[in-house]
């Protein structure tokens, strides 16, 4: 079992990334196709979107309900884009699995190979899957199925599938992910429980939650560890998505975040977990991170030190001033943590201001 703190800070094996503001009042296709461009050109590794059917915001983000679906964002952005990596954080199983399927082995193609990250979990809200049909249907029993039965599409040639959710016949797909059973496009499982660990574990290639604290991700990596160890499987990769609030101060960061409904939420998730309730944003130990880039690229260092090896900057709560966060995290964030962690500097980041 990996001990915390084992994975040193000049690890080249981490990545960054950056939430997309694909959805409130501030996305719009502009800051979407010149903020990929830009976070490639910065040197990031993937951007992320999230997925959402009837979209109801949480409580402490921006209450528009815009939401523009991932698969639309993210082949916009494969077309403006080069290298950097597309991921899902989370897809959510409303669609069915031949259509999933399809339109990430359709998305595969259009961006090239080796570019998508396909994080898939239950879902937070019942009322987006009262709204299709799918109201009393056990999520966890259905994403299972559905990850089983887009990988043997994927695998290429003629499919049959006999489940409890899904039945068909004679089915085949293209254009499917190339490598073996589609392992080209890893899945991992997004989810914030001990459960969730499992399922990566069981049929998933990684784990990543979101707006965990760093005391229960730690928990949960122990666990991952040691259920991979038993089955004698690899341990799944690993990430995280904390809330990043960038500012001059603590105090100037927390201006843009609703610390009521954010701390009503993370307390509502793990306060009893973690053996007493969360008071101030700037206690939740690294689900939301505020303040200058040295403290950023500091608490960045502290997920690393537990096993986060993915790192995504999730910039909602000051999506008012994108391009400022972005700028900052671009220019005074990444730079140190590739110094850091023995990688180059893209050249052309430079000239992207």
């Amino acid at each position: 079992m990996m001990a915390a703190g084992a994975i040193g800070a000049n690890n080249p094996g981490y990545e960054y990334g950056v939430l997309l503001p694909h959805f409130g009042r501030n996305a719009s296709r502009k800051r979407l196709i010149d903020g990929a461009r830009q976070i490639e050109q910065y040197g990031f590794d993937s951007v992320w979107v999230r997925d959402h059917i009837v979209f109801h915001p949480h409580a402490h983000e921006d209450q528009n309900k815009t939401h523009v679906d991932p698969f639309v964002v993210l082949s916009a952005v494969a077309g403006a884009t080069d290298r950097i990596k597309l991921a899902t954080g989370t897809l959510i199983p409303h669609r069915h699995p031949i259509l999933a399927a399809l339109m990430i082995g359709s998305l595969d193609f259009v961006a090239g190979p080796g570019r998508l990250i396909i994080g898939w979990g239950t879902g937070t809200y019942d009322h987006e899957f009262a709204a299709i049909g799918m109201a009393g249907w056990d999520r966890r029993e259905v994403i299972e199925e559905q990850i089983k039965i887009v990988r043997k599409l994927w695998a290429g040639g003629s499919v049959d599938h006999d489940g409890k959710y899904y039945q068909f016949e004679g089915v085949e797909i293209q254009p499917v992910p190339g490598g073996p059973e589609g392992r080209s496009v890893p899945i991992w499982y997004g989810g914030t429980s001990l459960a969730a660990v499992r399922r990566a574990v069981e049929y998933c290639d990684g784990w990543i939650p979101g707006r965990m604290p760093k005391s229960v991700f730690t928990k949960c990596m122990q666990r991952m560890e040691r259920l991979a160890g038993e089955a004698g499987k690899p341990v799944p990769d690993a990430g995280t998505i904390p809330v990043v609030v960038p500012g001059r101060t603590v105090k100037d960061a927390l201006r843009w975040v609703n610390e009521e409904r954010l701390l009503e939420e993370v307390n509502a998730s793990y306060a009893k977990g973690n053996g007493a309730a969360f008071t101030s944003a700037n206690d939740l130990d690294g689900a939301v991170i505020l303040g200058p880039a040295d403290r950023i690229g500091e608490e960045v260092r502290a997920w690393q030190a537990v096993g986060g090896r993915h790192f995504v900057f999730d910039l909602r709560p000051s999506f008012d001033e994108w391009e400022e966060g972005l700028v900052t995290i671009g220019e005074e964030v990444l730079p140190e943590l590739l110094r850091g962690d023995g990688r180059a500097i893209a050249p052309e980041a430079a000239a992207v201001r």
